[in-house]
């Protein structure tokens, strides 16, 4: 397989493209970003977390959340996942605030709602938030250039 279509082939929700490793292409938004990379555990259930990934299809999750995201501000988002722990990566103009935008998402139409129907999938408190369950983790490398 050439370069190209590796960067290009979607992963499956079950695991990697052919069993291949692979890249991801990175949105260009015209501006100048910053990125937020936070971290999340779900619990240790292989049924539910094939349900959470499920839930977070193309087809599944809800088009409120993507839209309240998107209207904070945030550029893109993307979720990782080994085992049981999350990556989110969020991307959103060199601008942003954060505890501003997150306040506001949390306020959003269907935002809780959403936020409590994925709890029984997370190691969480009940009632939390999005930014109550997310944990921002620190950058410690990058190339310096």
């Amino acid at each position: 397989m050439n370069t190209s279509t590796q960067l290009h082939s979607a992963p499956s929700l079950t695991g990697r493209a052919g069993g291949e490793s692979f890249g991801f292409p990175q949105k260009r938004h015209g501006v100048p970003v910053k990125r937020y990379v936070q971290t999340m555990d779900l619990k240790d259930d292989p049924a539910l977390i094939a349900e959470y990934r499920r839930r977070h299809s193309r087809e599944e999750s809800w088009q409120e959340i993507r839209d309240g995201i998107r209207e904070v501000g945030i550029l893109e988002m993307e979720l990782y996942i080994l085992g049981t722990r999350l990556v989110m990566i969020v991307d959103t103009p060199i601008d942003f605030d954060w505890p501003t935008a997150m306040a506001r998402l949390a306020t959003l139409p269907r935002q809780q709602e959403w936020e409590d129907y994925m709890a029984m999938f997370q190691k969480c408190a009940e009632g939390a938030t999005s930014n109550e369950k997310w944990q921002m983790m620190d950058r410690m490398f990058y190339l310096y250039d």
